[in-house]
C-alpha cells in the first residue's frame, strides 16, 4: 500500500468510531475557480475589510496545494487549466490540459462522483457555469477534450474562431459514451444544477433533445429560480438558468474593467519623459444582468435538501464558483468579489449542514491560481520624477473601508487572461483537519475524499505516473 495512502487510512481509524461506516456520510467540495490567495485576500478586503475575516478564514484547517500538470508526452508543466486540475481531484490523476476524467493516453479514470454513485450515495454537480463545463464535468464524464461539451461540439467546434477538438471517439456515433452532457444525464447523479440551456437543446443521435434524454433518464428539468423552488425530491433533479454561465452577481461601473494607464505623447520618446494618466476609480454595483438568475446558494440548498432526503447513505457534493476564474479572463475584479461572496454565502450553508449532520467533510478550494495581482495605490516609487506604472491593466477600486484597491493584470496583451504557475489554498472544517495534511498535492486531495466517503483508496491512484 502506498505510503499517502496508509496514512490516510491511519488517520481515519483515529477519526472515525467502530461501525461509522454505518451511517450517513456527506462531502462537500467547494471548488472556486482561481480562488488562489491574491483572490481570496482581494474577496477579503472588499467583503470584510483588511483586518477583517472571511467565513473560509474560520475554518479549522488551512494547507497549500500544490497543483500538478503533465504535457501529452508525460513531462511536467507548470501552469494547468481547470480542465486537468478538476481531474485530479475528482481521480486522483495527473494529467494534461484539457483532458475530461481521462489519462494522458486517453484511457478513461474513474471519479469519485462514479464510485459513490456505484456504492450507493446520491451525488450532486452545482455550479455557475455551463454544467458541461470543465469543472464538473470532470466528476462524472469523460472526453479527450473539453470542448466536446454537446451533441454537435463532440464532433467538432470553434470558439473565437479558432477550431476546437473533437473527441470522435467519445461521440454517440461512433459507439462512443457521448458528449459531456448526455454523459451527466445518463451518470445516475440525483442534482444537477448550472447553466447550459444550449446544450440540453442540442438534438442527440437518437433524434430527440439532450432535454428529452434528461426525461427519460426521470429527470424533472427545470429553468427559473420559481421552478427550481418548487421541484420535489422525489426524482432527480436538472436545472439550466441561462445559456452557458450564469450571469456574475457584481460589475464595475457602468460595466467597466480593468484599463490601460495613459500615456503623453512626450513618454513614446523615452521611459524617463511624460506623463501619465490612471484609470478613474471605479465602483462594484449590481449587474443588472444577473436580475433572475439562482444564487449559488439557492442552487446549493435545493441540493442539499434533496440530497439528504431519504437518505441513510450519504452523499457527494461539488459546488463551483466558476466566475472567479471567468472574470478574471476577463479582467472584471467586481465580477470575480461577487462570486467570492457567492461562494462565502454556500460555506455558511454547508456548515448549517454540517452541524446537524457532524458526518460531513467539507472542503474548501481552488483549481488553479488566476492572473489578478494586487498592487500598491499609488505605487510605491511614486516619488520618483519619472512615470512609473504597470504595463498591464489596471482597475482601481473603492471598498466599503473607504480606501482604494488596486488590482492589475499582466499576464499577456490579448483578450483573455492566462492561469498561473501558484499552489492553491485549502481550508476544511474539523474533519477535513484530522484527514488532511499542511501541504498536499491535489491529487492527494481526492484521496482523502475517496477515504472518508468510502474508506478505500485505490492503490496506486493517485500516482504521477501516466
Amino acid at each position: 500500500m502506498p505510503r499517502t495512502v496508509a496514512l490516510l487510512t491511519t488517520l481515519l481509524a483515529l477519526l472515525l468510531p467502530d461501525g461509522a461506516h454505518a451511517s450517513m456520510r456527506n462531502v462537500i467540495l467547494i471548488i472556486g475557480d482561481g480562488f488562489d490567495d491574491q483572490h481570496v485576500t482581494m474577496g477579503r478586503n472588499y467583503l470584510a475589510g483588511m483586518s477583517g475575516k472571511l467565513k473560509v478564514d474560520d475554518l479549522s484547517f488551512r494547507a497549500s496545494v500544490q497543483v500538478e500538470t503533465l504535457s501529452t508526452s508525460g513531462a511536467p508543466r507548470y501552469v494547468a487549466d481547470s480542465a486537468n486540475t478538476a481531474t485530479s481531484l475528482a481521480t486522483g490523476k495527473v494529467t494534461s490540459m484539457g483532458r475530461i476524467a481521462t489519462d494522458i493516453d486517453d484511457r478513461d479514470v474513474m471519479t469519485i462522483g462514479e464510485r459513490a454513485i456505484t456504492a450507493g450515495f446520491k451525488v450532486g454537480l452545482v455550479t455557475t457555469s455551463s454544467l458541461t463545463d470543465a469543472t464538473p464535468a470532470s466528476f462524472l464524464s469523460h472526453v479527450s477534450a473539453r470542448s466536446c461539451e454537446g451533441p454537435e461540439e463532440v464532433l467538432g467546434s470553434t470558439y473565437y474562431g479558432i477550431p476546437q477538438p473533437a473527441c470522435l471517439a467519445d461521440a454517440r456515433d461512433n459507439g462512443g459514451p457521448g458528449s459531456i452532457i448526455e454523459q451527466l444525464v445518463s451518470s445516475g447523479a440525483s442534482v444537477l444544477l448550472g447553466g447550459g440551456q444550449k446544450f440540453l437543446a442540442q438534438t442527440t443521435i437518437d433524434n430527440e433533445t439532450v432535454a428529452a434524454m434528461a426525461a427519460r433518464y426521470r429527470f424533472q428539468v427545470v429553468s427559473s429560480a420559481s421552478a427550481l423552488a418548487a421541484a420535489n425530491f422525489e426524482q432527480p433533479l436538472i436545472g439550466v438558468f441561462s445559456e452557458e454561465t450564469l450571469a456574475v452577481r457584481w460589475r464595475g461601473t457602468d460595466g467597466r474593467i480593468a484599463e490601460a494607464t495613459e500615456t503623453s505623447w512626450l513618454h513614446n520618446l523615452s521611459d524617463y519623459l511624460g506623463d501619465t494618466k490612471e484609470p478613474d476609480v471605479m465602483d462594484c454595483e449590481p449587474n443588472p444582468e444577473y436580475a433572475d438568475t439562482p444564487p449559488l446558494a439557492m442552487m446549493t440548498q435545493t441540493a442539499l435538501e434533496h440530497l439528504s432526503t431519504d437518505n441513510d447513505q450519504g452523499f457527494f457534493l461539488m459546488v463551483e464558483s466558476a466566475s472567479i476564474d471567468k472574470q478574471s479572463h476577463k479582467r472584471d475584479p467586481c465580477g470575480s468579489i461577487g462570486e467570492i461572496e457567492q461562494l462565502e454565502e454556500v460555506l455558511e450553508q454547508a456548515l448549517e449542514f454540517a452541524d446537524a449532520h457532524p458526518d460531513t467533510l467539507i472542503i474548501v478550494t481552488a483549481d488553479h491560481a488566476q492572473a489578478a495581482q494586487i498592487l500598491p495605490e499609488p505605487t510605491l516609487y511614486s516619488g520618483f520624477p519619472i512615470p512609473i506604472y504597470s504595463p498591464g491593466l489596471t482597475a482601481r477600486i473603492n471598498t466599503p473601508e473607504g480606501s482604494v484597491m488596486r488590482i492589475n493584470y499582466a499576464t499577456n496583451n490579448g483578450f483573455s487572461e492566462e492561469h498561473t504557475g501558484a499552489n492553491v489554498p485549502l481550508f476544511a472544517n474539523e474533519v477535513g483537519a484530522r484527514l488532511l495534511r499542511p501541504f498536499l498535492r491535489q491529487r492527494e486531495v481526492h484521496d482523502a475524499m475517496m477515504l472518508f466517503l468510502l474508506g478505500a483508496v485505490t492503490p496506486g491512484l493517485g500516482e504521477i505516473t501516466p
